[in-house]
């Protein structure tokens, strides 16, 4: 149940074998998406439970799920981009059953990143569902 966009990440990350390439291709990816807009940097997008700074914006329209997203950092920068490409296009009914957690230990992350990115991404993972669940 995951997007083309997301496939691709998968089979890019099966040519390269260097964890520090895997990293700066994650970190690529964050830099291609646009930043938040500053008025939507408030209280009520940002993420609590991310050691860094982190906003979500999610937006439902014609029952379709896509979040706009940003962070300090540029490695969550890049999960943010990654997470848009596991989330964003599916219808929102769907949003909840995404196996995000699965889905990242495909690409072998679960294993690579710090405690305080992992709980970074559950955090994100979590928001990105509640809203889904709530739509």
């Amino acid at each position: 149940m995951t997007s083309p966009a997301f496939e691709n990440i998968v089979e890019d990350f099966e040519f390269l074998d260097d964890w520090e390439d895997r990293y700066r291709y994650v970190i690529d990816l964050g830099k291609a998406i646009e930043p938040l807009d500053a008025a939507l940097k408030v209280p009520a997008t940002k993420v609590n439970g991310c050691a860094s700074q982190v906003w979500l914006h999610p937006v439902i329209k014609d029952g379709i799920f896509r979040f706009d997203g940003e962070s300090d950092a540029m490695i969550v920068q890049g999960l943010i981009a990654v997470l848009q490409r596991l989330y964003n296009g599916l219808p929102v009914a769907d949003v909840a059953g995404v196996d995000a957690r699965a889905e990242f230990e495909r690409l072998g992350m679960n294993d690579h990143l710090s405690a305080q990115r992992s709980n970074g991404l559950r955090s994100m993972i979590e928001r990105i569902r509640s809203v889904g669940a709530n739509a």
